[in-house]
């Protein structure tokens, strides 16, 4: 989580909202990722997204069976989507979302019926570092 921490401050470097993204499997980081929507003029450049894409690639498979995504915010609906076609095995986040969250907060899709992949989740890890780093991004920029 430290490592998507730091990611998320590059994105806040560039004016992104500040969320960063690492997959792990067997104890190897396969990728990173932090959000760049706004430098990509592409909306889902989220950093889950980045770090699946990259992942995807390093292993070249477009299942990431088994990995780990480490994320500094709980992903949204469209990001969840991707963590479940990749059949990424379990989430690790940081801070809640209460308004978009589709882990445990706005919707919980990690058990969803549809889905024929089931995602564990562990939310809360450096909880406030992440939590006060989104609350101080929007501060500054209100």
């Amino acid at each position: 989580m430290r490592r998507a921490i730091a990611l998320a401050h590059k994105a806040e470097a560039v004016g992104e909202v500040p969320v960063g993204a690492v997959i792990v499997k067997d104890e190897q980081c396969l990728a990173e990722g932090y959000n760049v929507p706004i430098k990509n003029n592409d909306p889902t450049a989220h950093a889950e997204i980045v770090a699946i894409r990259a992942a995807s690639q390093q292993v070249s498979n477009y299942r990431l069976v088994d990995a780990t995504l480490y994320v500094t915010l709980e992903p949204c609906v469209m990001c969840m989507g991707a963590i479940q076609h990749a059949r990424i095995k379990r989430i690790v986040f940081g801070a809640k979302d209460p308004k978009r969250g589709a882990v445990c907060s706005a919707l919980s899709l990690t058990e969803a019926d549809y889905s024929n992949h089931h995602v564990k989740w562990t939310g809360g890890v450096l909880e406030g570092e992440c939590s006060n780093l989104l609350v101080s991004f929007f501060k500054k920029r209100r």
